[in-house]
């Protein structure tokens, strides 16, 4: 980087930021702050690094009533809650002993010490909050202006501290990397198997960040490629369905979708798709989505966001070969409601029960069929239903297999 001094960005200047610097002192930014305004992105998150001990900072909060919340109290983070938004505040620490998905740790007042137990070397770089002087022990400032995701240290020894630095890598470098460090690679393909002693919460969370990346089908085509989805999800052979639906997402201006893209990764089978989505603890409406994403799309479009939502209805078309057109259409398309309830239809001399569900579902299906229409129409599709409801046998009212009584 040309300068060594952290650009002026909107986020420094939020409400309660320079009070919080203030009262603690001794404290610089950390991390992705840093990185990111380096980068000319957006900041989501404040991170700060301090030599204090947590009680100190604790204290410190209190007497200024700052609110704080010790969210991480063994680690030595604490969470200050400004009215601009949370901010974490992290003593110093190093690394006494790990266990490739956990840290004990000690804490310490060296900035160097801090630095060498962070996982790359763009994430090791600190700025001084006043004078925006930028602290970089481990070469990311050079790092950072090649795009070069780079371990710290020994990467087998990083990726056995904490085993999901492996896919950490894999999502640093889709979106910020440009040529992999050949060294981590290695590491990565060699220890691919460490990933299997993490909690599927874990890889679920990096995989879906990952596949957001601007880079992800490149990225994932290199994974596949070194074997780095076998151990865990060997579902995952292909990225060819993924590059369509990325190019896809693009040319129909779709914000790209991690279930979506997750779906496209598997095989298109139902079945295995449920399976994948319960191994890796998706919630009940993603593992849903994640299963309709690989069915085929049935009759047009419209119809299909009223039946299905707007999500999968989307995802269902993106899969498919149907004309980008069709898709942007839908894109910001708000399916109505049927302007019709049960009860008009027991007013018009239907009993209540399964007659009138059915009557209900035939002038739904009639609505759809011709694409809507308003108010007025439905009342003509609705008297036509009821009037040809009464005049069917009760034998035809009553279907083989419903409930209830005609």
């Amino acid at each position: 980087m040309d300068s060594l001094t952290l650009p002026h960005a909107e986020w420094r200047h939020r409400e309660g930021l320079d009070r919080l610097v203030e009262v603690l002192g001794d404290v610089r930014f950390v991390g992705g702050s840093v990185r990111d305004t380096l980068l000319g992105i957006p900041v989501a998150d404040i991170d700060l690094a301090t030599p204090l001990p947590p009680e100190r900072v604790l204290e410190l909060l209190k007497a200024a009533e700052i609110r704080a919340v010790p969210t991480g109290l063994a680690h030595g983070t604490i969470t200050a809650v400004l009215t601009s938004g949370p901010v974490e505040v992290t003593t110093l620490r190093r690394d006494v002993s790990t266990d490739g998905r956990h840290a004990t740790v000690a804490f310490t007042d060296d900035w160097c010490e801090d630095a060498a137990r962070r996982d790359f070397t763009m994430n090791a770089l600190y700025a001084d909050p006043l004078s925006g002087e930028i602290f970089d022990y481990f070469g990311g400032l050079t790092d950072l202006e090649a795009r070069h995701v780079r371990f710290i240290g020994d990467p087998l020894q990083r990726i056995a501290e904490d085993h999901l630095r492996i896919l950490r890598f894999f999502r640093f470098l889709a979106r910020f990397g440009d040529q992999p460090d050949a060294a981590g690679l290695d590491a990565c393909t060699a220890r691919a198997k460490d990933l299997m002693a993490l909690s599927r919460e874990r890889i679920r969370d990096e995989l879906l960040k990952l596949l957001l990346a601007k880079d992800a089908v490149r990225v994932v085509q290199l994974m596949i490629a070194r074997g780095i989805f076998g151990p865990v999800l060997p579902e995952i052979a292909s990225a060819e369905l993924l590059t369509h639906v990325a190019h896809r997402e693009a040319e129909a201006e779709l914000t790209p979708s991690p279930i979506r893209r997750l779906a496209a990764l598997l095989p298109q089978d139902a079945h295995i798709a449920d399976q994948i989505g319960a191994r890796l603890k998706l919630s009940n409406a993603e593992r849903k989505r994640l299963v309709a994403a690989v069915a085929k799309p049935d009759g047009p479009a419209k119809p299909l966001v009223y039946r299905l939502g707007a999500d999968t209805a989307l995802d269902q078309l993106i899969f498919s070969n149907r004309e980008i057109a069709e898709i942007a259409e839908i894109r910001t398309w708000q399916a109505p409601r049927l302007p019709l309830t049960g009860g008009a239809l027991v007013t018009r001399g239907l009993a209540k029960g399964p007659d009138v569900a059915r009557a209900l579902r035939t002038v739904e299906d009639r609505w759809i069929a011709e694409g809507f229409p308003d108010s007025d129409r439905v009342e003509q599709i609705a008297d036509d239903v009821v009037a040809q409801a009464l005049r069917a046998p009760s034998s035809e009212k009553a279907a083989p297999g419903s409930s209830g009584r005609a």
